[in-house]
């Protein structure tokens, strides 16, 4: 196994599978925290682009700043590719939507659409057993039926 190169995933070949294949959108980046969620993304079959694996997530509290994450390779792409999106599927955490405020804040310059994945009430979920925040956020992230 190795890391590759491009995106940060890990594979047996250099650039990985998933860089290497062409008829995935080279126009579009999901940003993933590690190769697990990368992985999670790939079973659910709802992406066909391309990824950027963080390495981790900003926090303060463990001093991970971002020099310790892969941000710079990411703006790089986003600068030098051509990019359409970028879509930030990090964590509905405070650590999660840190990062994803920098990213963002880092992305703004690159000419690129930034977009979060939506949140809120899970498909089959019932609302007495959700949590406050998740109910919040489903409420905020509303559209039309």
């Amino acid at each position: 196994m190795r890391t590759c190169s491009v995106c940060g995933s890990l594979d047996t070949q250099d650039p990985c599978a998933i860089c290497s294949d062409q008829s995935r959108d080279a126009s579009l980046i999901c940003v993933v925290e590690e190769v697990g969620a990368l992985w999670a993304m790939e079973r659910a079959v709802a992406f066909r682009g391309r990824y950027h694996v963080l390495g981790g997530l900003l926090s303060a509290l463990d001093g991970v700043g971002p020099d310790a994450l892969k941000i710079g390779p990411l703006v790089h792409r986003a600068e030098a590719e051509a990019i359409g999106e970028v879509i930030l599927a990090l964590p509905a955490t405070v650590d999660g939507q840190t990062t994803a405020h920098y990213l963002a804040e880092r992305l703004a310059g690159a000419g690129v659409s930034v977009t979060m994945l939506a949140r809120g009430v899970p498909v089959g979920g019932e609302l007495d057993w959700l949590d406050d925040g998740t109910i919040n956020q489903a409420m905020r992230a509303r559209r039309p039926a």
